[in-house]
């Protein structure tokens, strides 16, 4: 089975990066005072089955959801700033070779990925170095936008702040590592975020060579042990245009 487990021999907390300053709208970090990133974990048997004749196969996937997102929520609507920050787990590192999936919004009809970071060997595309954080606009544009990419460097925090205005249809990224502020990247960028939906955060390994059904007939290797440590997960209204940036 995936798993997930609190990782508490880090010392650096990505919760201090940028402190929750405007009103939540909802919250998935861990606030007492033993407060601890999380590490989503896939395995072999990281196999998702939405229904008895859905499976899967082609995918290795765990992620976390936030319980108030129903799809419907108002977590998708005004204009929302979501923060998160991703880490690699060096005992448990990803093959580059394959396509990762670890933040996305997925509409409500399940028809697209509004928002996603992916990292690896993109499929479909020329990757220079598949080492890199790619933050994706909608995956249903032609072509598909690229918000902002950062080299996925080790040992440290990268922190992210994504502004989603579901009036206007933008993105803004705004982006640092450890514990550094988080600095705007971009401006608010043209991208459709209609739709609602959920958050994923998590880790989506695709498969290799799945033709013309990536889902059920992408390949896998055998003996996966791979992980992503998570932390500073939360979403705040930006309606009035408060964003947090800092501690």
């Amino acid at each position: 089975m995936a798993g997930y487990q609190f990782v508490s021999f880090l010392a650096i907390l990505p919760t201090l990066v940028a402190s929750q300053q405007c009103d939540l709208q909802f919250d998935g970090r861990f606030d007492d005072e033993d407060t601890f990133p999380v590490e989503v974990t896939i395995n072999d048997d990281s196999i998702f089955a939405p229904s008895a004749d859905n499976v899967q196969t082609g995918f290795r996937r765990a992620e976390l959801l936030i319980a108030s997102n129903s799809g419907t929520d108002a977590s998708t609507t005004g204009v929302k700033t979501l923060h998160f920050s991703v880490m690699k787990d060096t005992e448990r590192p990803l093959n580059l070779t394959h396509e990762y999936q670890l933040v996305f919004l997925e509409s409500n009809d399940f028809s697209t990925n509004q928002v996603v970071l992916k990292t690896g060997t993109i499929l479909g595309a020329n990757t220079a170095d598949p080492d890199t954080l790619q933050l994706f606009g909608n995956v249903n544009a032609n072509p598909v936008q690229t918000l902002f990419s950062t080299p996925f460097t080790e040992d440290v925090f990268h922190n992210f702040a994504v502004t989603l205005d579901f009036n206007a249809l933008t993105t803004q990224v705004f982006y640092s590592q450890g514990n550094d502020a988080l600095v705007a990247q971009t401006q608010a960028l043209a991208n459709d975020v209609s739709g609602q939906g959920q958050f994923h955060f998590g880790v989506l390994k695709k498969g290799l060579n799945g033709g013309d059904d990536i889902v059920k007939n992408g390949e896998q290797e055998a003996d996966i042990n791979e992980g992503i440590i998570f932390g500073g997960i939360f979403e705040e209204d930006s309606s009035d245009g408060c964003i947090s940036l800092s501690a």
